[in-house]
């Protein structure tokens, strides 16, 4: 691997989210076995989950670890067990949290002068850090974690405003200059591009820092959304390499279960009763770290998947909706449902679960990480958009990639979701399982998943972005070291 003062050294700086954490820290493995040094920025909160991630690549000789800054959570108003945003339950904790984040930029600068590295790599809810990597010579990448899709999907509504042209909250209109054709309606797009709000000037903060980025990294394989990867290089002019799936990174079992946060199932366990399931007939049920669902939406969903008739894995993240009482369960569900259904309360060892031969589907969020996992699983999808650019991705995978259907959310709702109903949850799950349309989803989600391996193997088009991107890496630094 060459000697350490020889090695590109990259700072990799995620936003303090599960969403956010996890391909960052598969990203910083990555760059770590093809020889760089990889140094991970964490706070003391979420230190023991990246420590333990990154355990094996350590062992193995790579060079790669994480320094802590520490949240000023007590000077915003926040308890001390804060430091996620997963463990923001309120929207008054959100603003604070927020300032907290902010407030990191002493002790960041202090960090890069500590530690000299040649590049930071930093989630886009750090438009500051732009200014402290140029402030030390070093380039500075933007990891948004989503879909080429999405993010020139988005530009492209922020640039030419068709929302505003439209009479109404539900009429369609279609994104102009992009690929495909593809229609939203008012309802489906974030809040803040809707109408201003606080948030506006921040994430026009963010598209200016990007601008003045190196570049962007993303979480894709150029094979899955060529025309959108073309389209943001080229047409919006933002330098991206596209070295995904990040999750592929993880080979071994152990290394899928110890994604994230610590499952509350034994990884075993799960598996064995997957085992026990004929292929293609459990439907997967998640809808990651950060949907709130209530009481009254979870149980739509019990009623439904019962009525499905189908097998099933749900993991329901807060099991203690409504003052702890699991009110959302129908009287006498769990036992109606003992040999058909696993309820998973808390985190779940998800990669493992879609890699099974016995999961056939998967009900999601729409979050671009679950996505992601699923492409690579050849796993077809029925998608639930709630927040964020989850309904971009949701037009990918069900107009674009053919691999999904919707449930038939229309409308974007900050954390808890527009309801559905259990007769739709009933209908999409015996979809997305059974007959010729299913098993043309699952055709199409293996010949995906098929691409997605070969893409990140030696040669392929996310194996070779990265070594371009690590040379390009490389000759920056040769230039700066001789202008100094």
């Amino acid at each position: 691997m060459g000697s350490e003062r020889h090695q590109l050294h990259i700072f990799f700086f995620p936003f303090m989210a599960p969403g956010h954490t996890i391909p960052m820290i598969d990203l910083a493995k990555l760059f770590a076995t093809r020889g760089c040094k990889s140094t991970l920025i964490t706070t003391p909160h979420d230190e023991p989950t990246f420590l333990k991630s990154i355990a094996k690549t350590k062992d193995s000789g790579f060079n790669i670890n994480a320094v802590t800054m520490t949240l000023p959570l007590k000077e915003v108003g926040l308890p001390e067990d804060s430091g996620n945003l997963s463990k923001i339950t309120t929207m008054e904790m959100h603003k604070p949290f927020m300032r907290a984040v902010r407030m990191l930029d002493r002790q960041f600068e202090l960090l890069i002068e500590k530690l000299a590295p040649d590049c930071l790599i930093s989630d886009f809810f750090f438009p500051w850090t732009t200014e402290i990597a140029a402030k030390f010579g070093i380039p500075r990448l933007l990891f948004h974690g989503t879909s080429a899709f999405s993010m020139a999907g988005i530009d492209c509504v922020r640039l030419y405003e068709p929302h505003k042209k439209v009479s109404c909250d539900s009429e369609p209109f279609v994104i102009p200059n992009f690929p495909g054709e593809i229609t939203l309606t008012r309802m489906q797009l974030q809040d803040f591009v809707r109408e201003e709000n606080e948030f506006t000037k921040f994430y026009n903060e963010v598209k200016e820092s990007e601008k003045r980025s190196y570049g962007v990294i993303m979480n894709s394989f150029y094979e899955l959304e060529p025309a959108y990867a073309d389209h943001y290089r080229t047409f919006l002019g933002r330098p991206s390499w596209f070295i995904g799936p990040l999750s592929l990174c993880n080979k071994e079992t152990e290394d899928k279960a110890h994604r994230g946060d610590q499952a509350s199932i034994d990884q075993h366990e799960c598996l064995k009763w997957l085992d026990s399931k004929q292929p293609n007939s459990v439907i997967y049920i998640c809808f990651g770290s950060m949907t709130n669902f209530n009481a009254a939406q979870l149980h739509e969903v019990a009623v439904g998947l019962e009525a499905s008739g189908q097998q099933f894995i749900w993991v329901v993240k807060d099991p203690n909706v409504g003052e702890g009482k699991e009110e959302w369960l129908p009287d006498g569900y769990e036992s109606r449902i003992r040999n058909k259904g696993l309820i998973i309360r808390g985190w779940a060892p998800q990669v493992l679960i879609l890699d099974h031969e016995a999961t056939g589907g998967f009900v999601t969020h729409c979050g671009w990480n679950s996505i992601l996992e699923a492409v690579t699983a050849g796993v077809p999808m029925v998608m639930w958009p709630v927040t964020a650019e989850q309904f971009y991705n949701e037009k990918l995978v069900t107009q674009v990639l053919k691999i999904g259907i919707d449930i038939g959310v229309k409308r974007w709702v900050a954390s808890f979701g527009d309801t559905v109903k259990s007769k739709k949850v009933e209908e999409a799950v015996k979809r997305i399982l059974v007959g010729e349309e299913a098993e043309e989803m699952r055709r199409r989600a293996r010949a995906l998943a098929e691409m997605a391996r070969g893409a990140v193997e030696e040669g392929g088009s996310s194996w070779s972005d990265l070594g371009a991107l690590i040379q390009e890496l490389k000759s920056h630094r040769l230039a700066h070291t001789e202008k100094i």
